[in-house]
């Protein structure tokens, strides 16, 4: 509503009528940033992945994908992860870990 208002002109009457108000600048509550990953995080996440390299899922996932299983493939990323957005997103990040393997291997 704050952002909405017009200024005022001091007047009794008409569109603008009220005291003259300035409106307040506020800033960005800490909850808007929930689920934003920081630069840190990801270096983090990135780092522990090469180190650590894949989990056995998703070896059998990446099999699964090399065979044109993507259905199956879905299926058990699906029963591993709990929903299927997040399954999707897992299959699509392994087909790109597959295409990098090829242009590796090339």
């Amino acid at each position: 509503m704050a952002a909405e208002r017009k200024e005022r002109s001091g007047l009794i009457v008409g569109p603008n009528k009220g005291h003259k108000t300035e409106a307040r600048v506020t800033k960005p509550r800490v909850s808007r940033t929930k689920g934003h990953l920081s630069k840190k995080t990801e270096f983090v996440r990135e780092i522990v992945k090469e180190v650590s390299g894949l989990a056995p899922y998703e070896r059998r996932v990446i099999e699964l994908l090399r065979n044109s299983k993507d259905k199956r493939a879905r299926k058990l990323a699906k029963k591993r992860l709990g929903t299927f957005g997040r399954a999707k997103a897992k299959v699509d990040e392994l087909q790109r870990v597959i295409a990098e393997s090829r242009r590796a291997g090339h």
